[in-house]
Order: C-alpha cells, then sequence, then structure tokens
C-alpha cells in the first residue's frame, strides 16, 4: 500500500504533517500569549466557548445533549485546566507535527481536539483538520520518515524494518 506503507510517499506526509502542524502550533501559541488563555484571566475564553456552546444545545442545534452534559459538568467547573491543556496541547501536538516525533500520537491528539470542537459545534476548519489528522494517524509508519520518527521509533522499539523483496524494497512491515 503505497501512501501508508511506502517511504516514497513520506514527501506527501511531510507536506501535511507541516501544514497541520503550522496550523496547531499558530493557534497554541496565540492561547499561550492571551490572558484569558493561560494569563490572569486563565480559563475565561474557555468558560465563553462553553457557554456558547451549551447555548447552540439549549437550542437543539450542532452539540449532542450527552456532549453539553460533559462540557456543564466537567470542562466548565474546571475551566482554567481546560485552557491550559488546549493551549499547551495544541503546541505540543503543533511541534510533534513539524519536528516529526511521536507523529501518530501527535495527530490522534490533534484529531481528538478537533472532534471536540465539533462535538461543540464549531465547524470552520475542523473537518479538515481532522480528517488529515486520520490520515496521518493510518500513515504513521511512514509520515515521520522527513523528521525525528525516522530514529525515534526504532530505538523506542516499534522499528521500521524493510522487507527482504527485490520489488517492495521500501516497504515498511509492520
Amino acid at each position: 500500500m503505497f501512501l501508508f506503507g511506502s517511504i516514497r510517499s513520506a514527501w506527501i506526509w511531510l507536506i501535511l504533517r507541516l501544514y497541520l502542524g503550522y496550523t496547531w502550533l499558530s493557534a497554541g501559541s496565540k492561547k499561550m500569549t492571551a490572558d484569558a488563555w493561560t494569563g490572569s484571566e486563565a480559563g475565561a475564553a474557555i468558560q465563553g466557548f462553553v457557554k456558547g456552546a451549551l447555548a447552540k444545545a439549549e437550542g437543539g442545534k450542532d452539540v449532542p445533549s450527552w456532549y453539553a452534559s460533559f462540557l456543564e459538568n466537567v470542562v466548565l467547573p474546571n475551566a482554567k485546566l481546560f485552557s491550559y491543556m488546549v493551549a499547551f496541547g495544541e503546541v505540543l501536538i503543533g511541534v510533534g507535527l513539524i519536528v516529526g516525533l511521536l507523529t501518530g500520537i501527535a495527530a490522534f491528539f490533534g484529531g481528538t481536539m478537533n472532534a471536540s470542537f465539533l462535538f461543540a459545534g464549531s465547524v470552520s476548519i475542523n473537518p479538515l483538520l481532522f480528517i488529515l489528522a486520520t490520515w496521518l494517524v493510518l500513515a504513521w509508519k511512514v509520515a515521520g520518515w522527513y523528521g525525528l520518527d525516522r530514529w525515534a521509533l526504532p530505538l523506542l522499539g516499534t522499528p521500521w524494518t524493510r522487507r527482504r523483496s527485490t520489488t517492495k524494497e521500501d516497504e515498511v512491515t509492520s
């Protein structure tokens, strides 16, 4: 399978990785310097976001009731903690994707955050980012080839090895 198993496709994943990484790093960096996210008013931005999602849920629009319950009972009382988690999480996802370190894990958490935003009724660019993150998760073996994963994954016990075949020399085994 060329896209998900061949290192010849790694340049495609590099382009997607850099785009997603920049998007996450940019969003997280803005939050890291904003008082409403990590400054003196940390949690205020999350509270506003959650209250908007709860208003949509009350109106029967875009937000499932079970997710509204989660936002109201878990996120809202812990808005400051979630504020830091979102800001730092976005930066870590961005850096991981840009440098190609634990690419599949970074993409998974990016996709999870996109899904959370979608459940809260915030569409914008989240569907596209979710799809791209899902593809990166599927391509984890080769998505970080032009990055630190090329060396980190073998050290962590998930080695890339070449098949002993003359026709598929660049295929990555599982």
